[in-house]
């Protein structure tokens, strides 16, 4: 069945694209600048998710501390001196204070905090490595499948992509983002020295950025909860916002232990 005409499906429209364009500005500025800007952007968004993680888990019990540990952790961990990547064992700081003083889902605190820094730290060692270029691709991809996602899924709806799981996604809007990303790596083909591979590996790293979205919308459901948080007006959290980034960042850095990754930037 087609989405209908019922305006209430854009209702929250206004709001999602004046938040998201100041979040692309910060974004957009901060990776362009690379360096520490980049980083403590890195640091201070996954620092902030894992604390929605932990008030997600136990909203009886919000508390700073978390947000603080987090933040700790990341600069430990290598976030501002990437290249010591064996500082990358405090990265676990959190996930073990979280786990340890949790009352309920230790493991799933522990895992997913472990995950969230990882995949920051994955964004700041791709910037360093790899370039604007590179990022920004990474990046248009995920923004990209979310937007043409957002738009096929409200227009076309149809069956459910995982009802159980996130009953908003539908099949329409999940192969839009496929095909959307497709269409990001063709244009970058055009305007880098990046060959055809670049095409079916952005639909690969759209495919991820999906997962991490469903990933997060299974949190949600198993704690309860309708957003990870209410800091951004027609998104949620940042937790809500860049599940998918988080979702890319960890292919890409799987992709970077199986393959020879520079040899393929841009």
């Amino acid at each position: 069945m087609a989405g209908g005409s019922d305006p209430d499906r854009w209702s929250d429209l206004r709001a999602r694209l004046g938040s998201g364009a100041i979040m692309v500005g910060i974004g957009g500025l901060a990776v362009l600048a690379g360096g520490v800007w980049f980083q403590m952007l890195a640091v201070f968004a996954t620092s902030v998710m894992v604390w929605e993680l932990w008030t997600m888990i136990h909203r009886d019990r919000p508390t700073i501390g978390m947000l603080l540990a987090a933040l700790v952790a990341s600069v430990l961990s290598g976030f501002l001196t990437v290249d010591r990547s064996y500082f990358l064992v405090f990265l676990l700081i959190a996930p073990l204070i979280g786990g340890f003083v949790a009352r309920r889902e230790r493991v799933t605190f522990a895992a997913f905090a472990l995950a969230i820094q990882i995949a920051g730290w994955g964004l700041v060692v791709f910037r360093g490595d790899y370039g604007v270029t590179w990022l920004f691709w990474l990046i248009v991809v995920v923004v990209v499948t979310d937007i043409a996602g957002y738009f096929a899924g409200k227009t076309f709806g149809g069956p459910k992509f995982w009802p159980k799981v996130s009953p908003k996604k539908t099949w329409s809007g999940t192969v839009a983002g496929w095909l959307a990303a497709g269409v990001v790596g063709i244009v970058f083909i055009l305007l880098t020295p990046a060959g055809w591979w670049l095409v079916p590996v952005s639909m690969l790293l759209s495919f991820a950025g999906q997962m991490g979205d469903i990933a997060e919308s299974a949190l949600k459901r198993r704690m309860k909860v309708k957003d990870s948080s209410t800091l951004i007006p027609g998104h949620g959290g940042l937790f809500d916002r860049f599940d998918a980034l988080l979702g890319a960042s960890l292919f890409m850095l799987v992709a970077a232990v199986l393959f020879d990754l520079p040899r393929v930037a841009f």
